[in-house]
């Protein structure tokens, strides 16, 4: 394999690999003071942390709450078929799909502070529509409305948290906020039960005021953090909460680290350029071997998502009963999940575990498809939830750590979310057969499978790539061993495609 002259990053191999996922070189470098650094990172976590992971906890159980509302009346209701209702989860989609790349591409003109926050309280505002459609074709056009608004907001996320972080450091961050997933597993379930208590007041159904209060608190929680305003980059951040040392000293290190983007340390401005986007589709085979897994780990994540509390249901379980049985998997998703972002953190690694967490999740799901009693059933939906929310994390982070500088991993993220969308779209069409839900089940098991050997076979092509990069790297230290190809700016123009970035497995 010839060295790609521009690549990502992560443990050495030859060469003096720096540990921060770029060869060592002392050019250009800034000395960072690592206490001050560490000071300034514990303020970060504290705002963009929170914010973040009710962002995205909002938007989880804004989009998964159908499936606790089918269980509360709405199919029947509406008078849906499997068909319609199945129908009605791919159009979320497709607009979603749509969303990503465009949103992706304008945040950081506009600003995270405002396409984030807007996006919010614009999805909220239709969430609650939802709760007042009367027909099927109502229900159709809140659920594509409710796509196109909350099309951008996870990729946004990704790319968001990716400016703020280094490297090996964004996974567990990431993985606290993906974390809301679980929670709104848990949540969602527990507000439903509660919620749906509620039927007929003011003659509206229980499911009905489950999208209505939901989504209104997302509308308001939007609203607010608009109002409020939230830091659109680290050189935003407001010295009322990190001082202009700190600020300083971050913003290095981001740099120093090339992680964030490219001009974090306000030396240079990145233009947008339409090559950069190109470039990601016919320059970086690395993001396109990860959206396979990607696509694999959205037919399982978005499954379990949107048909948990049927699956549940189907054991022969009430509706209170079915929606309070779906927190306890994802309760312990959430701590497990935890754990295993901070050793891939802590590891600089990222395949190992995503194939780990892949290989949990078939097991469950060969346990669900081989038994017939109600009670290894629910034991085998712990390892599936477990496994796939424990894995989408890895993934998610692996890709965003191997591309820069800045609009080539928005382009990035965009394309992985992309496919790991059009796997929420086969996923919705999976559950026909109940109470076995043989179908859905035989394909995710083969899907978990394949999704292992993937990441096998993207750890094995970086881990050639990061030889062939060391190898280009000794032969232009021999060659110009001051040549303009190590300075910063031809760095920063290449990102992950300079010789010195060092791919994360």
């Amino acid at each position: 394999m010839s060295p790609p002259s521009n690549s990502p990053s992560d443990t050495g191999s030859h060469n003096k690999q720096g540990e921060d996922g770029y060869a060592d070189s002392e050019k250009d470098l800034a000395v960072v003071d690592p206490h001050l650094e560490r000071r300034a990172l514990w303020k970060v976590d504290l705002v963009v942390i929170p914010l973040v992971g009710m962002y995205y906890l909002l938007s989880f159980i804004d989009r998964s709450n159908i499936g606790n509302a089918r269980i509360a009346g709405l199919q029947k209701s509406l008078k849906m078929t499997n068909t319609q209702f199945s129908t009605a989860l791919t159009i979320t989609y497709v607009p979603y799909i749509l969303m990503e790349l465009p949103m992706n591409l304008l945040m950081k003109r506009l600003g995270a502070n405002i396409t984030l926050p807007l996006m919010v309280a614009l999805w909220g505002m239709v969430c609650a529509c939802q709760g007042a459609v009367t027909t099927y074709g109502g229900l159709l056009a809140c659920r594509f409305f409710l796509g196109a608004l909350e099309g951008g907001l996870f990729p946004g996320i990704v790319l968001y948290m990716s400016t703020f972080y280094k490297r090996h450091e964004l996974q567990l961050r990431f993985s606290m906020m993906f974390s809301a997933t679980s929670l709104a597993g848990a949540f969602s379930g527990l507000l439903a039960a509660g919620i749906q208590n509620m039927d007929g007041l003011r003659g509206i159904p229980g499911w009905g005021w489950i999208f209505i209060l939901e989504g209104v608190f997302t509308a308001l929680f939007g609203l607010v953090t608009f109002l409020i305003g939230i830091p659109a980059s680290p050189t935003q951040i407001s010295t009322r909460i990190l001082t202009l040392d700190e600020r300083s000293t971050y913003c290095s290190a981001l740099a120093e680290d090339w992680s964030g983007d490219a001009d974090a340390d306000g030396g240079v401005d990145e233009v947008f350029e339409w090559k950069e986007v190109r470039s990601v589709f016919t320059d970086a085979k690395h993001v396109l071997l990860i959206c396979v897994p990607l696509f694999f780990s959205g037919v399982t994540l978005f499954g379990l998502a949107n048909f948990t509390p049927t699956i549940v249901g189907a054991l022969g379980f009430n509706a209170t009963q079915t929606q309070l049985l779906t927190v306890p998997p994802y309760a312990c998703s959430f701590v497990i999940s935890i754990v295993c972002s901070y050793l891939c953190d802590k590891y600089k690694h990222r395949g190992a575990m995503a194939i780990g967490t892949s290989l949990l999740a078939a097991v469950g799901y060969a346990i669900f498809l081989g038994s017939k009693n109600k009670h290894a059933d629910y034991f085998a939906l712990f390892l599936q939830i477990i496994g796939v929310y424990s894995g989408a994390p890895c993934l998610s982070t692996w890709n965003s750590n191997n591309v820069q500088p800045h609009y080539r991993r928005a382009t990035a993220i965009a394309a992985a979310f992309a496919s790991t969308n059009i796997g929420g779209i086969v996923s919705t069409w999976l559950f026909i057969d109940p109470p076995r839900f043989h179908t859905a089940t035989s394909i995710n098991l083969a899907f978990s499978l394949a999704m292992a050997v993937f990441c096998a076979g993207v750890v094995v092509y970086l881990g050639r790539a990061n030889v062939s990069k060391a190898r280009e790297v000794e032969r232009l230290e021999r060659e110009m061993p001051n040549g303009e190809w190590d300075e910063r700016k031809e760095r920063r123009r290449l990102g992950d495609r300079h010789p010195r970035f060092v791919y994360t497995l």
